[in-house]
């Protein structure tokens, strides 16, 4: 049996650790989650207004990340695969709180794996007051800017700006079509800009 150390896998690409991890390789699965929950958490602290949530949401796709590896047919995909848990953790905890998706029409203007993985070691920036130390006003605006957009919106700007997908892949997360995703993108720019009007020169 090889014994890497830890530095061992921090140099693997993402790929390699996803067909180490579905051979079992316990270090490739949490050195996943490092790579990944800061990320996660992020995506979930812009979707949730709620401190406590965030942290489980995130706890939860990592999990699941974790639990599910192995049904991951192309390691090249790992990125969509994972934008696609988080992507259904929010509609079933949107679900959960029994909140529907607002729209608007377009024409109109396991315990053992969580201790072994330190899944929430993840800082909850919203209730550390360290975080508010630079242009800590600037930031409020834009959370509570990006909060308030009907959670449609939310999903479709945090997916394009945080997690990076295109249109495309966006579209086929949210079951819409391209041209429902470009307008809440640019409606929930606008609702932004329009927020941060008075505070950005």
């Amino acid at each position: 049996m090889i014994i890497f150390g830890k530095k061992h896998y921090k140099q693997k690409t993402i790929e390699e650790l996803v067909v180490m991890a579905q051979q079992d390789n316990l270090d490739a699965v949490e050195e996943l989650i490092k790579r990944n929950q800061e990320n996660i958490y992020a995506s979930f602290y812009y979707l949730s207004s709620n401190c406590e949530d965030i942290l489980d949401l995130t706890q939860e796709a990592l999990l699941k990340m974790a639990r599910n590896i192995k049904k991951l047919k192309d390691p090249a995909k790992f990125k969509p695969w994972l934008n696609q848990i988080i992507t259904r953790i929010f509609y079933d905890y949107i679900r959960s709180k029994n909140k529907k998706l607002q729209t608007v029409p377009i024409d109109n203007k396991d315990d053992n794996e969580q201790d072994r993985f330190n899944v929430v070691e993840v800082p909850c920036s919203k209730c550390s007051p360290e975080q508010n130390s630079l242009n800590s006003e600037l930031h409020c605006i834009i959370e509570n800017s990006i909060h308030n957009l009907p959670e449609s919106f939310r999903l479709a700007i945090v997916l394009r700006e945080f997690r990076g997908l295109s249109y495309e892949e966006i579209a086929e997360l949210t079951k819409t079509n391209i041209g429902t995703v470009k307008s809440r993108i640019a409606r929930a720019r606008n609702k932004l800009q329009e927020d941060l009007r008075g505070y950005i020169a």
